[in-house]
């Protein structure tokens, strides 16, 4: 793609992708042809969806969150969540880790380490063996 894309471009395209709105609507709201909207989208995709160690910011019933990912689902992740930068009215009602939808996730934001991080455990997929007991083949 010749022309650059703005960053006014880059953020409706990270929010409408986020909600999960249609390419052709994307292209539409950019107001360039379908073929064009792909191309655009294509080159900002890979920078929307997280990765497991980001930390982010997002609402819940109302109130500003933040906290890390700890592991990525399909279209939503599992988030540590930070109470020293999060609504503390909050603690009551949910759990220390919680599931955000990817269109949920308001901004990335950079903190320094934080007290949660001590016991996170980053990407706990578990490892597959593909090794055989020799039990079994008696």
């Amino acid at each position: 793609m010749s022309k650059k894309l703005s960053e006014g471009q880059r953020s409706l395209i990270g929010k409408e992708l986020r909600r999960g709105t249609s390419k052709s609507r994307i292209a539409s709201l950019l107001d360039v042809d379908y073929e064009t909207g792909l191309k655009m989208i294509e080159e900002v995709k890979e920078s929307v969806r997280p990765d497991i160690g980001d930390k982010i910011t997002f609402q819940f019933r109302g109130s500003d969150m933040a906290g890390i990912i700890t592991k990525l689902l399909a279209n939503s992740a599992v988030v540590d969540i930070y109470w020293q930068e999060s609504d503390a009215m909050m603690q009551d009602i949910i759990e220390d880790k919680t599931i955000v939808n990817y269109k949920d996730i308001i901004d990335f934001i950079s903190l320094p380490p934080q007290e949660e991080d001590k016991e996170i455990i980053l990407n706990p997929q578990p490892t597959i063996s593909n090794e055989i007991d020799s039990q079994d083949k008696n």
